[in-house]
């Protein structure tokens, strides 16, 4: 089983809590690809960043909601602190 940069808790069938460890590795950091649709809802960040595919990096806002296609590579870049989000999937 991989081993994934962060701990989740998953809240109901199509809903996860994901905390990324203040002390995360950044190299544990990589490039992926979701099979699915999501919405991440950011609860806790510092400084951290969401980068699309040919995009620039942008801030990982508390309160805000960020939208992920199915196949679409992205990556999340450390901030100070840990980062708290909640990940819902699509049908």
């Amino acid at each position: 089983m991989a081993r994934f940069p962060f701990k989740q808790k998953k809240i109901n069938e199509n809903t996860l809590l994901r905390e990324f460890d203040a002390n995360v590795n950044n190299e544990e950091l990589i490039w992926h690809r979701d099979a699915r649709d999501r919405q991440i809802i950011v609860v806790e960040s510092d400084g951290w960043q969401l980068q699309m595919d040919n995009n620039l990096p942008v801030a990982l806002l508390e309160g805000q909601t960020y939208q992920i296609s199915a196949g679409e590579y992205h990556r999340v870049i450390k901030g100070r602190g840990k980062l708290l989000v909640v990940v819902k999937e699509n049908d």
